[in-house]
């Protein structure tokens, strides 16, 4: 491994060169003035995989945006690993908030700044980079490794998920390797092993057929807004409990374990509420702050309208009032089935004197790895060597629906080793992502795949 590492510290400066052509590809997949630039981008990611030593690389289209596969398979008997990333990024805007123009990379502080810096170009780059590394100098890799860059993540990998339902066998591995996460704090190596899922509701109440004078028809007939406003407050309790029947029934709890992991973190709830400017924390009682963030299930209201929202005033009984509901899920919550229990719930609780019509409008489902899986642990050694500190575990609070597709439908680990920070600016004007976390994260990619070769297939 030592030829392998000051192989890459060697050439940190031209990663960075190779890695500003990267993001200079303004590949924002959501705009369709920049298909010719999705396609560039593609055959850039496809470039440097043969560039690393991948021997069999393709651009696979799709109806959407163009798939990148790679893969070299020339050790036997050994794991296979696939890397996991996507090269399409948010749009810019506003791009009046921008420092420096999105596309054209700028060095400053030890960071980089660009649009895709961190999500994903960044952070996907280093694990094409310690593939080459090897290529350089041993002409072998340890382990067998396959690539799969996707070009639709940021508008929902709905041509991804097609191609892994009918491409299992290609795709079959021994654990995926994904980072598109973040580190705990600056400088400490981090593992997720779990994502939240999602049952996204939308609920509108509809009660006069038009909009009524508030003062001619008010107290005659049920506001829209009133009903919804109370509908709302009732699927919560004062202690911050769910309501909605069968709710909790499947909620797996958290193990001893890892219990004794988040408290091991030395989380600061006044330190977290001043980063948010807020003066205490809510939530669930009976459970501490990264215990609700990481392992238990939330109901909020994500938008809500209805009635006169301009500036000024007009006094209006509306006819409808909608509002948007989402409900972050936890193992073993199916989404199907709280979508069910939520419509069936919140017919309950509607008056007669209001219509209500509830829609489901996406899902995903929640995902845990154990905390002993043997990729999950190579990888806790690998950024541990490369960053030089203990390896921390955290959960996500939010959700990757497609990680979940990989973990079912290739029966693998999905190990997200993340290397970028939350106050990164990763969809926000000034994304940027540190240097240092780039070199150490091809570092650590390197030793993963030295530490996972070791493991019995």
């Amino acid at each position: 491994m030592k030829e392998v590492i000051n192989h890459i510290k060697s050439n940190k400066e031209n990663y960075i060169n190779e890695l500003k052509d990267y993001l200079r590809i303004p590949s924002v997949s959501t705009s369709s003035s920049h298909k010719k630039d999705m396609l560039t981008c593609a055959k850039f990611v496809s470039n440097k995989l043969k560039d690393a030593g991948m021997t069999k690389v393709k651009i696979i289209p799709t109806k959407g945006h163009p798939l990148v596969y790679a893969e070299w398979l020339k050790a036997p008997g050994k794991p296979t690993v696939l890397v996991y990333g996507h090269y399409d990024v948010q749009p810019v805007d506003p791009i009046k908030l921008w420092k420096s123009d999105p596309f054209e990379p700028v060095v400053k502080g030890g960071k980089i700044w660009a649009r895709g810096a961190n999500d994903n170009k960044g952070q996907n780059f280093v694990h094409i980079k310690s593939v080459e590394a090897f290529m350089k100098t041993q002409k072998k890799l340890p382990v067998n490794v396959k690539f799969l860059i996707e070009g639709e993540e940021e508008i929902g990998s709905e041509n991804l998920e097609l191609f892994l339902k009918k491409n299992q066998k290609l795709l079959k591995c021994d654990a995926v390797l994904i980072s598109d996460t973040s580190l705990y704090a600056e400088g400490i190596p981090t593992i997720n092993y779990g994502l939240r899922g999602l049952a996204y509701m939308e609920v509108e109440i509809t009660g006069p057929n038009k909009d009524l004078h508030s003062g001619s028809f008010g107290g005659s007939v049920a506001n829209p807004i009133n009903e919804l406003a109370k509908l709302i407050n009732k699927l919560q309790d004062k202690n911050g409990k769910i309501t909605i029947p069968n709710f909790y029934k499947d909620v797996i709890p958290f193990t001893k374990k890892e219990n004794a992991n988040i408290k091991s973190l030395n989380f600061s709830d006044a330190k977290y509420a001043k980063e948010l400017g807020v003066n205490e924390l809510q939530g669930e009682k009976g459970f501490n702050t990264l215990q609700r963030l990481w392992g238990r299930p939330t109901l909020d209201c994500n938008g809500i309208w209805g009635g006169f929202t301009e500036e000024g005033a007009k006094t209006v009984l509306p006819s409808k009032a909608t509002a948007k509901i989402s409900m972050r899920l936890v193992p073993n919550q199916n989404p199907d089935l709280i979508a069910k229990e939520f419509t069936k719930y919140v017919k309950t609780l509607v008056p007669k004197s209001v219509k209500v019509k509830i829609t489901a409008m996406h899902g995903g489902s929640p995902v845990v790895i154990p905390l002993d899986d043997p990729a999950i642990l190579a990888a806790s050694k690998a950024t541990s060597k490369a960053f030089g500190k203990k390896t921390v575990y955290t959960r996500e609070g939010g959700s990757i629906p497609i990680v979940v597709d990989f973990v079912k439908l290739l029966n693998a680990p999905a190990i997200l080793m993340g290397l970028g920070l939350d106050s990164d600016n990763i969809h926000s004007p000034n994304e940027h992502f540190s240097l240092k976390s780039f070199e150490l994260g091809v570092l650590s990619s390197a030793y993963f795949l030295d530490e996972f070769s070791q493991l019995n297939k």
